[in-house]
């Protein structure tokens, strides 16, 4: 490896000159930009215990009211990135939000993509662009960039969901923003998912040639959990059972720049994921285990929420010898894609 020149071995009165242009030597610096052999970062495996988290949240709710808070959200942010960037992984945002009975979190849009996968609660709405999508537990909701949603509460008890979005990419291309408008006042009516994409294969003839980007708003998690434990029936014990989200018109991933997959643990079971290039956040959906990402080790429970780097040897093994565990996992996989930096490296 070629030993490069440090910045100390430069002139004081140049690089005072170079400063005072708004220049910078490159090479000084030319290894933490561009290290041989093995990424660098600065994120950390980072897990959050929603017995820890759930309490704190439900303060919120009696500290702040919504109308103060426009989103009541805590948001899980890594220590080795700082508490101040909000940031679970380099490119995603993850955070628990609140809404209790009869409230509105008002009507907005924005720059970055969203989703909410529903943790507990039950009488929950999301409304996008009029259609009005019921919240239940599991389910994925996606708020894509530039479309109108609000949330509402017509049950009893508390509705928590996580929110997962790209938000610190689109920060960091200084175009984050929000627009303001009413509430839709959507009617109730069966969504896409019940209606237009209810089998897996089959879509409306009139959009067989559609390039509709987000045609299903609504992933239920009553058909995503069956799938998987129809899948487990088919699958040999070596491979895993792993489902992804997708756009049912196109094929690809649901939103632009992040990916939604569903995985399943048989009972006992312990799996190796692939290194990958790509970050990840697992969300506990059902069931306990630990797992191991590098050298840390985590204990996890219901609704228990993971932050894993990018290129993390992983390793998940579901804690139960008699059920299954399942996890919604949330990745950078797509931008990677985009960007053709994607790869799968050997452990």
């Amino acid at each position: 490896m070629t030993q490069l020149q440090t910045a100390a071995e430069l002139p004081p009165a140049y690089l005072a000159t170079l400063n005072q242009l708004n220049l910078n030597p490159l090479w000084p610096s030319l290894r933490a930009f561009l290290p041989e052999g093995e990424p660098t970062g600065a994120s950390v495996a980072t897990h959050w215990r929603y017995n820890d988290v759930r309490p704190l949240l439900m303060q919120a709710g009696e500290l702040t009211p919504i109308e103060k808070a426009e989103r009541r959200v805590l948001v899980l942010c890594n220590p080795g990135l700082g508490l101040e960037k909000l940031q679970a992984t380099p490119s995603i945002y993850v955070g628990m939000q609140l809404i209790l009975p009869g409230e509105d979190a008002p009507n907005h849009r924005h720059t970055p993509s969203a989703i909410r996968l529903v943790v507990e609660g039950s009488g929950g709405y999301t409304t996008v662009e009029g259609e009005k999508l019921p919240m239940e537990h599991g389910d994925l909701i996606l708020t894509p960039p530039g479309l109108w949603h609000e949330h509402g509460h017509e049950g009893d008890g508390p509705v928590v969901w996580l929110d997962a979005l790209d938000l610190p990419l689109i920060y960091l291309l200084e175009h984050s923003f929000a627009d303001a408008a009413p509430l839709q006042q959507a009617k109730t009516a069966p969504d896409a998912s019940e209606t237009r994409f209810t089998r897996a294969g089959l879509v409306p003839y009139d959009e067989l040639d559609s390039s509709a980007p987000y045609p299903m708003r609504r992933y239920p998690w009553k058909d995503t959990r069956n799938a998987l434990l129809a899948l487990a029936g088919q699958t040999g014990r070596d491979k895993p059972i792993h489902l992804a989200y997708i756009n049912p018109l196109s094929g690809e991933a649901c939103l632009p720049f992040l990916g939604f997959s569903a995985l399943m643990l048989r009972p006992g079971e312990t799996l190796r994921l692939p290194r990958r290039s790509c970050s990840q956040v697992l969300h506990v959906v059902e069931g306990t285990g630990t797992t191991t990402a590098n050298d840390t080790t985590f204990s996890w429970a219901d609704a228990d929420v993971s932050a894993l780097p990018a290129h993390s040897r992983v390793t998940i093994t579901n804690g139960s010898s008699k059920k299954p565990a399942f996890l919604f996992i949330v990745d950078d996989a797509p931008l990677h894609k985009k960007l053709r930096i994607y790869m799968e490296r050997e452990w």
